[in-house]
């Protein structure tokens, strides 16, 4: 893997993009343009924040207790679930939601854009751990483009000669005043199944509010979400495409509790999931020589 200094001389952007190791020796891209700033560790392609300069709050949130370790997932940001998400269909050894968050990225190019924002893309390098669980030729590559909108695009490349077929989704953790006192719209009238205690399909009338542990993924949708937020008085839009299944998802107190690294004794109140995915009956089949890209965008905006 290249080093922080080898990474700055190849791709660096001064004054907007420098690479920094952690004192757990992984690297770290730095963003910090006219637009907003923003962080994202080479392990797992894993953003972990991002603030425009016109919040004073964080849009993406980072538990305080988040710790970043080789091959661990990092607790917050917007981690990739790839090539499946949930469990693995027929291995139980294999990680949840895949291997993607907690194997090496390099970066492939990086670039300002013409209004200020910076660009970085990465891919995915494989190894005979990734090959031995995902025996499929192909690129994964995403692209991070951070300014006023975060704008992130996650592109499969079958470049083998069989037809494959994936579960993916941008886990993104937002930054909440509090889990009581917002509202998702979007999504009413939308099928989901509820994985709390069990599966179960059910059907969502009117707005989506919490008051204990929500684990649900909406299928066949590809509408805009809203994150209303009453406390920070600001929403937050989730616009996609490439996606059929959006998760939302909350701990709540004693699933967070167990977890030990949500930011104790309240950080989970202070985050919600509104994930863009392919989850379920929305798998992708990507035939030999094709590809699929799952674009997401967040803007923040005052209420």
């Amino acid at each position: 893997m290249a080093t922080a200094q080898q990474l700055n001389t190849q791709f660096g952007i001064g004054g907007q993009l420098s690479f920094h190791e952690d004192a757990s020796g992984l690297v770290v891209a730095k963003i910090n343009n006219t637009q907003a700033s923003a962080s994202l560790c080479l392990q797992g392609a894993h953003l972990m924040s991002w603030k425009p300069k016109s919040q004073s709050v964080p849009v993406v949130w980072l538990s305080r207790d988040a710790k970043l370790a080789a091959g661990k997932s990092i607790r917050g940001g917007a981690p990739v679930c790839w090539p499946w998400f949930g469990a693995h269909a027929a291995e139980a050894s294999f990680p949840g939601h895949g291997y993607a968050r907690t194997v090496p990225w390099r970066v492939v190019e990086t670039g300002s854009d013409p209004d200020g924002a910076t660009r970085l893309t990465l891919r995915l390098e494989e190894s005979e751990k990734t090959r031995a669980q995902w025996p499929h030729a192909c690129t994964l590559d995403l692209t991070v483009v951070v300014g006023e909108a975060l704008r992130m695009e996650l592109t499969t490349e079958n470049t083998g000669t069989s037809d494959f077929v994936i579960g993916e989704a941008l886990h993104t953790y937002f930054q909440i005043g509090d889990i009581g006192a917002v509202r998702v719209n979007g999504l009413s009238g939308c099928g989901y199944w509820d994985k709390v205690g069990g599966s179960s399909f059910r059907k969502q009338a009117g707005d989506i509010s919490f008051s204990g542990e929500t684990d649900r993924v909406y299928i066949n949708t590809p509408a805009e979400c809203v994150i209303e937020d009453d406390k920070l008085k600001r929403r937050i839009r989730v616009t996609k495409s490439g996606s059929l299944s959006t998760v939302v998802w909350t701990p709540w107190v004693e699933k967070a509790t167990k977890m030990g690294d949500m930011g104790q004794p309240d950080g989970w109140r202070e985050m919600v999931c509104v994930e863009s995915a392919n989850a379920i009956e929305n798998v992708v089949a990507i035939s030999a020589g094709t590809m699929h890209t799952l674009i997401v965008e967040y803007r923040a905006e005052s209420m």
